[in-house]
């Protein structure tokens, strides 16, 4: 019965994401987060405009809140908006702005579109991306065209955990085009990343006179022995003494 209850409530919270997902078009959406609180659910959206998702005096806002009251039966939904720091390194944003390039200017720039937003993705500080275009471009027949550039990891935990993926679909009136995004950030930690720590050069000199200084201490704690020949000499003059 628990584990009905936690598979439920995240098809629920993937339900919710997808709905804001397609409802939230053209407002540079990259994703949503829900957290259960004592008063409700909060849903905080991640978008590089947030004023657009606000809407004039809160209208779209307060509409997108009773529209999740009403379809998902949420009993308080608190939504907050959060702006995205830099949008050209969030791979669901990056192929929004794809998607928008070849609804507004057609497939047969999709070379220029595709080569403009790798440049800006790469002066923004990552590490690399790889964006594929597959569908009818710009031929009849489908192809899938791939722009890469920088590092990007292919396989391991760092390319399934690190690298930012996302997947979109662009309407012409060819068809419809699939965009696949993937790009790796520069705050990644890579495993095979070292770093040299410079140690604190040490004199030999000071050294050394510690290591005599510690040598004469403890010849001074140390009793002197007397070797048995020694002990016999001794004995042998006290006796002729006597």
């Amino acid at each position: 019965m628990i584990e009905r209850k936690f598979v439920a409530q995240k098809m629920k919270e993937f339900q919710i994401e997808e709905y804001i997902t397609q409802s939230l078009e053209n407002v540079g959406h990259s994703h949503t987060k829900m957290v259960k609180t004592p008063l409700g659910e909060k849903i905080i959206i991640y978008a590089s405009r947030p004023g657009l998702i606000v809407g004039r005096k809160g209208q779209n806002i307060k509409q997108l809140t009773k529209t999740l009251k009403r379809k998902f039966d949420l009993e308080n939904p608190q939504i907050e908006i959060s702006e995205v720091e830099n949008p050209s390194l969030d791979a669901h944003i990056v192929s929004e702005k794809i998607v928008d390039a070849l609804e507004k200017f057609g497939s047969e720039k999709f070379k220029a579109i595709g080569h403009k937003i790798m440049t800006d993705v790469m002066r923004s500080g990552a590490l690399g991306i790889e964006i594929v275009v597959s569908g009818k471009v710009p031929s009849s027949r489908a192809k899938s065209w791939r722009f890469y550039s920088g590092y990007l990891k292919k396989c391991g935990d760092i390319a399934i955990t690190g690298v930012r993926k996302s997947n979109a679909q662009a309407q012409l009136k060819t068809g419809i085009i699939g965009i696949k995004v993937k790009i790796m950030p520069p705050d990644i930690k890579l495993p095979d990343d070292i770093e040299l720590v410079e140690e604190k050069e040490v004199k030999v000199e000071a050294v050394k006179e510690g290591e005599d200084k510690a040598e004469q201490k403890e010849a001074k704690e140390k009793p002197k022995r007397r070797s048995p020949r020694k002990k016999k000499n001794e004995a042998e003059r006290t006796e002729s003494n006597e």
